[in-house]
């Protein structure tokens, strides 16, 4: 494979190098001869989307390589896939696709999800040997339900008593995963921050008490604050059950205050989209120009997709033996987020997408 060189301001260094690419790696001395493809401008690491679901809403793994080279061609060069009832890993060992960190499928009570999408877990007591199964499976990460409507009360409720879920998370940790929970409402957050979950999705129940104690151990928050936007929708959708409806429009009402909240604490906030649920693929740009505006500098959104995402999920940026995942652009993406929609290259393992 021929070498190849780029130049630019490196983020989030923001120091101008060159790099030569040999072998899908990035070097940092000299290669004779590489072919320059890049001369100026900005050099990125490759985007994250940190919950997605590859393989979701599709009928066969040509469907599902679809829905990664959509994501692939917005820039999203990593996916951590939150969940598929799909076996993809035959799609992490092609080179055109992102890399693809698979959390197994999720693990939800009967009737306490949607149908045919996780495995059912008749008996809570049960939950820590399914998520030793899922550990096993998936990629380091194992995906709970936490909270999902209770039809018998109308409204969201936990899924999994709090002695199970220290038991299912500690069964996680000392199988080398981490535990990441779906979680709407506030009821369910306590028992699963309190057993040492790794991450929350959405998270819009957080409220000052759970906001602290995410802050005080680590817990993440992967808030995909495009997918919150449907929840009016799905509350029109509910009018069997009022409570609810009125509970999902009230959680989208105060979603701005809720992150603000969480930027404020210092919660570690990645950008999801929750592409395959109900959003549509390739949506990881609006997903950062979102957390811009729930207060996170454009800098830190930037980061919450791209380098600061990329430490947490245990990939490289751009140093020497990194993997040579990553955008350039002419201007500064920094200065204005939508120029993140217009890469002037793409690269993948070392290879030029576009």
């Amino acid at each position: 494979m021929t070498a190849l060189r780029v130049r630019g301001v490196v983020l989030p260094d923001d120091e101008e190098r060159e790099l030569w690419i040999v072998n899908g790696r990035v070097r940092t001395d000299p290669v004779p001869g590489a072919e320059s493809i890049v001369d100026g401008g900005f050099l990125v690491p490759g985007l994250v989307d940190a919950h997605c679901h590859i393989g979701l809403a599709a009928d066969d793994l040509a469907a599902a390589r679809a829905q990664a080279r959509t994501d692939r061609d917005a820039g999203t060069l990593l996916i951590r896939d939150c969940g598929s009832p799909m076996d993809t890993r035959p799609l992490q060992e092609r080179l055109d696709l992102p890399r693809i960190v698979r959390a197994g499928r999720h693990l939800a009570r009967p009737k306490r999800y949607i149908p045919h999408i996780g495995v059912e877990v008749d008996d809570p007591a049960s939950l820590p040997a399914a998520v030793a199964e899922q550990a096993e499976y998936g990629d380091g990460w194992v995906k709970l339900v936490g909270d999902w409507i209770d039809r018998d009360l109308g409204d969201l409720a936990p899924l999994w008593p709090d002695d199970v879920l220290t038991e299912a998370i500690k069964v996680a940790h000392e199988a080398g995963a981490r535990v990441t929970a779906h979680v709407f409402g506030a009821d369910a957050l306590p028992g699963l921050i309190n057993a040492g979950i790794d991450c929350i999705e959405h998270g819009t129940g957080l409220a000052a008490d759970t906001i602290a104690a995410m802050a005080q151990r680590g817990t993440a928050l992967v808030p995909t604050l495009i997918n919150i936007d449907t929840f009016p929708d799905i509350a029109a959708r509910a009018a069997k059950y009022p409570t609810y409806a009125a509970h999902m429009l009230e959680l989208h009402r105060r979603v701005g205050d809720t992150v603000a909240a969480a930027i404020e604490a210092g919660i570690p906030l990645y950008a999801g989209t929750d592409a395959g649920g109900g959003i549509a693929h390739g949506r990881i740009v609006d997903e950062i120009i979102a957390l811009h505006r729930a207060g996170l500098g454009a800098e830190q959104a930037l980061g919450a997709a791209s380098w600061a995402a990329r430490r947490w999920l245990g990939h490289s940026v751009l140093d020497e033996g990194s993997a040579a995942d990553l955008l350039a652009f002419d201007e500064d993406p920094r200065t204005n987020l939508d120029t993140l929609r217009t890469p002037s290259r793409i690269i993948l393992r070392g290879r030029v997408i576009t």
